[in-house]
């Protein structure tokens, strides 16, 4: 069996008609050599001016939302409705077989509730009702899904065993859910060219310990910081390699894809740090 390929999509890639042409004509691409294909995304924008109009404040630490009550009503309403159901739909008419999921659908974002998060300044702090994806989370509706050459399009809400929705951050949603599928590579697509350093260029190359040096020594910045620990445990969990790329570029989203990145952070087991 082919093992699948998960394309992790940050919000502010789907909110610009422009990016989200660009990522549906890469996904496309991508699609039609018949490989497995499932696909996480954010909405991280377009919660903040959603929470914005509501008169709720965004609150974040190291790059997770802070989530109580209301503004959990906003995420579900943003990442589930608009969003996903926008990036659906221009998949489909483009001819991918595109299904729009999340976490709660067939229980395959199964999450516990975060424990209190341990800054990089080195406090502590309640994340509210943030999820963490749980190791039992059931990816047999994803699996006959691509089974049947249908693009499973997730949006980043988890659920507990007692049926609660938790805000689960895309990065870490898609780090956890390509272990659990045992996936060939995950990608993560934003608006920055991997992971720069203190200069602003590109790291071509990045292992765990690296990363762990980067959060450590605070020189990632708190966005990124989640996307680093998501690729720790995908790599962790068993994926061959991550690979962190500017969305932005079809040329390089689709190359990060194959396996053959360009302007592009990867990560794997042992890699030595490339500029």
């Amino acid at each position: 069996m082919i093992r699948p390929l998960v394309l992790k999509f940050g919000g502010e890639l789907l909110e610009d008609p422009g990016h989200l042409r660009a990522i549906v004509g890469a996904v496309s691409q991508i699609a039609s050599s018949g490989r497995p294909i499932v696909i996480v995304h954010g909405g991280g924008k377009e919660i903040d001016a959603a929470l914005q109009r509501a008169g709720i404040e965004k609150r974040q630490v190291d790059g997770l939302r802070i989530t109580d009550e209301p503004t959990l009503d906003v995420a579900v309403s943003v990442l589930a409705g608009a969003v996903n159901t926008r990036f659906v739909a221009a998949l489909n008419s483009a001819g991918v077989a595109a299904v729009g999921l999340t976490g709660a659908d067939g229980l395959c974002g199964l999450s516990v509730a975060s424990p209190p998060h341990r800054s990089v300044d080195g406090g502590t702090v309640d994340l509210g009702r943030v999820g963490v994806p749980a190791a039992d989370a059931d990816t047999r509706l994803l699996q006959a899904l691509t089974r049947e050459h249908f693009v499973p399009v997730i949006a980043s809400i988890g659920i507990d065993d007692d049926g609660r929705l938790l805000n689960v951050n895309a990065d870490t949603f898609a780090g956890h859910l390509a272990a659990g599928l045992g996936a060939a590579r995950l990608v993560i697509a934003g608006t920055t060219p991997g992971v720069l350093d203190s200069g602003g260029a590109t790291l071509a190359a990045l292992d765990p310990e690296t990363i762990a040096a980067l959060i450590d020594a605070r020189t990632a910045t708190a966005g990124m910081i989640a996307k680093l620990r998501a690729c720790a445990h995908a790599i962790a969990g068993g994926v061959d390699d991550v690979v962190i790329v500017d969305g932005r570029e079809r040329g390089d989203l689709e190359a990060a894809a194959n396996g053959a990145p360009r302007r592009a952070t990867r990560v794997s087991r042992a890699a030595a740090v490339k500029r």
